[in-house]
C-alpha cells in the first residue's frame, strides 16, 4: 500500500501558498517521513522557485470549461468569484480571492492508495499522524477543535449554521482508496457544483464556498442524514489559532504566538505551544516565518 500527503496550493495576490506547501512537506519529511505530491495551478512559478524538489508529485490543476484537459483535475468555475477577507492580527486585513475548490477531486488524482489530506497552514511538530496508517477506518477527519485564546466563540466551528449540522474541519483528512469514499468524494464535487442550492437547503448564510461547509453536508448525507459513523477522528487534537492571532516564531517546534486579546483591540496576549501540531489560520504570519527559517 502506497502512502503518503497530498497538499493542495494555489496562490493568489498576496498569498504564497505554495511557499507554505513546501515548508510543510518538510516538516510531513520531518516528522512523518511520508513522500508529499501537491496539486496546483502555479507550476511555473513552483519550478522557477526550485521547489519541485520536496515534492513526490507534482499534479497541475485546470478549470472545468468545453476545453477540458486528459488526466488533469477539473475545477469548477464557481469559484472565480469566491473572495474573502484574510487578516493579519487584529488591524490588518485585505480582501483577496479564496481558491479552493480543487480540494474535492484530490481522490480522483492521488498517486496513494492511503492518502493525508493537509491544509498548507498546518504547523506539524510531531508525528501523531503516523496512527492514521496504522488504524483500520477509511476515513478521518476533526469533528472537534481547540481555539488557543480560549475567550472567542466557537460555535461556527460546531455547526455550519444556527439550524445546520454538524462541522467537521476539512483541514486534514484521512482517507484509504475505497469504494464508499469514492462516493464520498463525487458527492463533494455534486455538492460544490450546485452550491447555490445546497447553501440554501443548509441555510448557511454567507455566499463564501468552504470545503469545512461541504465536507459537513457530505458526511451528513453519507450518514443517512443522522448521526452515524462514516467518518471517525483523526487522532489526537486540531488546536488552531485565527487570523486574528499572530504567529511570531518557533524555537525547537515550540511556537511562540501571539494571541488577540479579550476587549483590547490591536492588542495581545504571549502564549508558547509546546510540540503539538497547530492550525495556524494567519497566513500572513506563517510566511514571515518561513521566510526566517529559510534565511538562516
Amino acid at each position: 500500500m502506497t502512502k503518503g500527503v497530498v497538499v493542495v496550493a494555489r496562490n493568489n495576490k498576496s498569498l504564497d501558498y505554495i511557499k507554505q506547501a513546501t515548508f510543510l512537506a518538510d516538516k510531513v519529511k520531518q516528522h512523518l517521513d511520508l513522500p508529499t505530491s501537491v496539486i496546483t495551478d502555479s507550476t511555473e512559478y513552483l519550478y522557477s522557485k526550485k521547489y519541485d524538489s520536496k515534492f513526490d508529485n507534482i499534479i497541475p490543476i485546470v478549470w472545468k470549461s468545453e476545453d477540458m484537459i486528459d488526466g488533469e483535475t477539473l475545477l469548477s468555475k464557481s469559484e472565480l468569484h469566491n473572495n474573502r477577507r484574510y487578516h493579519d492580527g487584529t488591524v490588518s486585513s485585505k480582501e483577496l480571492q479564496f481558491k479552493n475548490g480543487a480540494r474535492t477531486g484530490v481522490y480522483d488524482v492521488t498517486p496513494y492508495d492511503e492518502t493525508l489530506l493537509i491544509d498548507t497552514d498546518v504547523l506539524i511538530m510531531n508525528d501523531i499522524y503516523k496512527y492514521c496508517f496504522e488504524q483500520s477506518h477509511n476515513f478521518l477527519i476533526y469533528d472537534k477543535s481547540y481555539d488557543l485564546a480560549g475567550f472567542r466563540n466557537p460555535n461556527e466551528f460546531q455547526y455550519i449554521s444556527d439550524t445546520g449540522v454538524k462541522f467537521y474541519w476539512a483541514t486534514i483528512v484521512f482517507f484509504r482508496k475505497a469504494e464508499e469514499n469514492k462516493i464520498f468524494f463525487d458527492l463533494l464535487n455534486h455538492i460544490q457544483d450546485n452550491w447555490y442550492h445546497y447553501r440554501t437547503i443548509f441555510q448557511i448564510p454567507t455566499v463564501l464556498y468552504r470545503n469545512d461547509h461541504a465536507f459537513s453536508i457530505a458526511i451528513h448525507i453519507m450518514n443517512g442524514y443522522q448521526s452515524g459513523n462514516f467518518s471517525m477522528p483523526m487522532p489526537g487534537k486540531l488546536f488552531y489559532t485565527t487570523d486574528k492571532d499572530i504567529l511570531w516564531q518557533v524555537k525547537n517546534d515550540k511556537p511562540f504566538f501571539l494571541l488577540e486579546k479579550q476587549d483590547y483591540f490591536g492588542e495581545y496576549t504571549a502564549a508558547l505551544w509546546n510540540n503539538h501540531n497547530i492550525h495556524v489560520m494567519n497566513k500572513f504570519s506563517l510566511e514571515r516565518y518561513i521566510d526566517e527559517v529559510w534565511n538562516e
